[in-house]
C-alpha cells in the first residue's frame, strides 16, 4: 500500500478530535481526494502502522466508511474502496437538485448581511483559485459553496439530511471537474448569489436546480468514460 501524506500534512494526533474521528476523517479524504483509488484494498494493520495508532480505531473508522458507502467487503480480499459510477451520480443529483432549489429559497427568504458576506468570500476565493488553475483548492470551495446555503437554510432537518451526503459531492467534484470547469462553476454560483442576495426566492431556487440539471449530463457521461479509474471497485 502506498504511503500518502495526511489530509493536512499534520500527525493524526495534532487535532482536538477524538481519535477514532481523526483517523475516520482521514480516510475519508484520501478516498475522495484519489489517494485511495476505486478498487484498492485497504488492510487494517498496515493502516494502523503508518498512522501509529491501534487497529481499533483503523477498524471503526472502516466499519464507518463501509456504513457511508465508501468501502466495501468482498470475499477473500476484505475491505475494498467502493467506486463511484453513473448510477451513484445519478441518484445523488436527483436528490440534489430538489433539496438544493429549496435550501436556496430559504436562504434568499433570510439570509443576514453576515451570512451573505460569508458566502461572497467563499465565491471570490473559488474564483481567485479558479483563475490561478488551482484546480483542487476551486473544487472543495464550490462544495463549500454548496454545503454553506444549505447550512444556512435555517431548517435543522434539511441540514441533517444533506450532511451526510456532503462527502459524496465532493467525491463527485473531483471525479468530474475539469480544468475548464472552473469559469462556468464559479459563474453559476455567482448568478445564484445575487439571486440570494436580491431576495428573489424562486429565482434563487430554478437557478439552483437548473445548476444542477445542467451539471448532470457531462458527469454522467465522464464517470461513465473511467470504468478504471473511480467507477469500478474490481482490481
Amino acid at each position: 500500500m502506498p504511503t500518502p501524506r495526511t489530509t493536512a500534512d499534520t500527525a493524526i494526533g495534532d487535532t482536538h478530535r477524538s481519535l477514532r474521528e481523526r483517523v475516520y476523517v482521514e480516510l475519508r479524504e484520501r478516498i475522495i481526494e484519489g489517494q485511495y483509488p476505486a478498487g484498492m484494498r485497504l488492510v487494517e494493520r498496515e493502516i494502523a502502522d503508518e498512522l501509529r495508532v491501534s487497529r481499533v480505531p483503523v477498524r471503526e473508522a472502516m466499519q464507518r466508511l463501509a456504513s457511508e458507502g465508501f468501502l466495501t467487503v468482498q470475499p477473500r480480499r476484505g475491505s475494498v474502496v467502493a467506486g463511484f459510477g453513473p448510477e451513484d451520480a445519478a441518484h445523488l443529483f436527483d436528490i440534489r437538485e430538489n433539496l438544493e432549489g429549496l435550501a436556496a429559497r430559504l436562504v434568499a427568504r433570510g439570509a443576514t448581511p453576515a451570512e451573505l458576506k460569508d458566502l461572497e468570500k467563499l465565491l471570490a476565493r473559488a474564483r481567485k483559485a479558479a483563475e490561478a488553475g488551482r484546480l483542487r483548492a476551486a473544487v472543495s470551495l464550490n462544495a463549500d459553496f454548496h454545503r454553506r446555503i444549505v447550512e444556512l437554510s435555517g431548517n435543522p432537518l434539511l441540514v441533517d439530511v444533506m450532511a451526510p451526503l456532503d462527502s459524496r459531492l465532493r467525491r463527485l467534484f473531483r471525479l468530474t471537474s475539469g480544468q475548464a470547469d472552473g469559469e462556468p462553476m464559479c459563474g453559476a454560483h455567482e448568478r445564484l448569489f445575487e439571486a440570494i442576495r436580491d431576495g428573489d426566492e424562486a429565482r434563487a431556487e430554478e437557478l439552483a436546480r437548473a445548476h444542477v440539471a445542467d451539471t448532470r449530463d457531462s458527469a454522467l457521461h465522464l464517470l461513465a468514460e473511467q470504468p478504471e479509474r473511480e467507477n469500478s471497485a474490481q482490481g
